[in-house]
């Protein structure tokens, strides 16, 4: 597939947290993608209106259907070469069966599952990290079933725009001046803003002798807890009152959050491999697929948007 140039490429999931930057960043792609679609409900057609207004303008088709109709989803493919899933953690299920219709498909031989997070092969302990159960599966799938199509794998850190605000783990309260900051503060997490993984998924379609069949590593800057803070005390001029939390008590806290069934338990839990390392690698592949740190956002750019409370 080292030829291959994909000609029209279908979204599932394109107007969730992650799917609409995708979505926007392949609208935004020099040189343009001959035809871009995206699968959507009946219910968002109704929610959503705008946004599906002005990509309509940009000239992406909108395909209305249910996900979890395997018909629907098989009309869906014709025509299409290359699928892009951006489910989300509660609609991952349905994936597996995205990847059987596209693979049955006559056309489409490229898909890229929703990763977008954690990589479960980081180390021997991401195997066994809840969060990583479906990607798990998923690669298990394409590595022992799939017979025709190629899979590429986009592993990023964690997004930026939602690292950054207060929960019951950690996290900034910018309004009070506060901060909450697992272990010293001292280990690395290489950070991905959401538009830079729609601009990972641009470069990976550009470059299919690069990223087919691979599980590729970005991350827009690589920095500490304790320099997101001495970032926004900078921007500010004042400082903090940051309270730091004990390893140990966050994984208590997780603990109990998964034996209550508490969708928190997620969060804790990535919280956790993030500050242990879980988003950090001895290389990316920024470079590989052309992503220029000057195209990237920075930490100082992103603190700003927090602070300007930039929607995302």
């Amino acid at each position: 597939m080292e030829s291959f140039k994909p000609s029209h490429i279908l979204v599932f999931g394109a107007t969730g947290n992650i799917g609409k930057h995708i979505v926007n960043q392949l609208i935004s792609a020099k040189p343009p993608f001959p035809q871009i679609s995206i699968f959507t409900s009946a219910k968002t057609v109704s929610a959503k209106p705008d946004l599906l207004k002005k990509w309509k303008a940009a000239g992406v088709s909108v395909i209305v259907g249910d996900v979890r109709d395997s018909t629907d989803v098989k009309n869906a493919y014709q025509g299409v070469d290359t699928a892009i899933s951006c489910l989300g953690r509660g609609a991952l299920q349905h994936q597996f069966e995205l990847i059987k219709q596209a693979d049955e498909s006559e056309s489409v031989r490229w898909f890229f599952p929703s990763e977008y997070g954690t990589d479960p092969e980081h180390n021997p302990s991401s195997a066994y990290e809840k969060p990583h159960t479906f990607k798990r599966a998923v690669r298990k799938v394409f590595a022992e079933e799939v017979k025709n199509l190629k899979p590429t794998y986009l592993v990023v850190g964690p997004y930026i725009e939602m690292w950054v605000p207060k929960d019951l783990v950690s996290g900034f309260d910018v309004q009070k001046r506060e901060a909450t900051i697992i272990g010293d503060g001292e280990q690395l997490i290489g950070f991905t803003a959401m538009d830079d993984v729609g601009k990972g998924v641009v470069a990976a379609l550009q470059r299919p002798e690069i990223s087919v069949g691979k599980a590729l590593k970005i991350a827009s800057f690589t920095k500490s807890s304790n320099q997101v803070l001495a970032e926004f005390e900078k921007q500010l001029g004042e400082k903090f009152n940051v309270t730091y939390v004990p390893l140990d008590d966050v994984k208590s806290v997780e603990e109990k959050f998964w034996d209550e069934g508490n969708p928190l338990a997620v969060v804790a839990a990535l919280r956790r491999i993030w500050v242990t390392g879980g988003a950090v690698y001895d290389r990316l592949d920024n470079e590989a697929l052309g992503l220029r740190e000057d195209q990237l956002q920075s930490l100082e750019e992103a603190v700003r948007d927090r602070l300007d409370e930039k929607p995302f």
